[in-house]
């Protein structure tokens, strides 16, 4: 599913235009990543949580060459799904 799908979706399913489907879309995608790129988490119950985590500093390859690189640290965004979610998704 993609943006323009889930947005139709997100319309269908709550009675509202696709605009302003787009717009609540829009508005959550750039809350969760203002509060995450503040250190903050975004925890929904039963769905999920946003996060972030730090991923160390690494070597590694390059593909094309073989030569080894040094890859930076790096503060990552994560996704762990919640419990419900999980049920839901084993019973598919």
């Amino acid at each position: 599913m993609n943006k323009s799908e889930l947005v139709e979706a997100l319309a269908n399913g709550s009675g509202i235009t696709k605009a302003a489907a787009s717009r609540v879309l829009d508005t959550f995608i750039h809350t969760v990543t203002k509060v995450l790129r503040s250190g903050d988490q975004v925890v929904l119950p039963g769905f999920g949580s946003f996060s972030t985590r730090h991923r160390s500093a690494r070597t590694g390859r390059n593909p094309q060459t073989g030569a080894t690189i040094q890859i930076k640290a790096a503060r990552v965004a994560a996704f762990r799904a919640g419990k419900k979610l999980k049920e839901e998704v084993q019973r598919g």
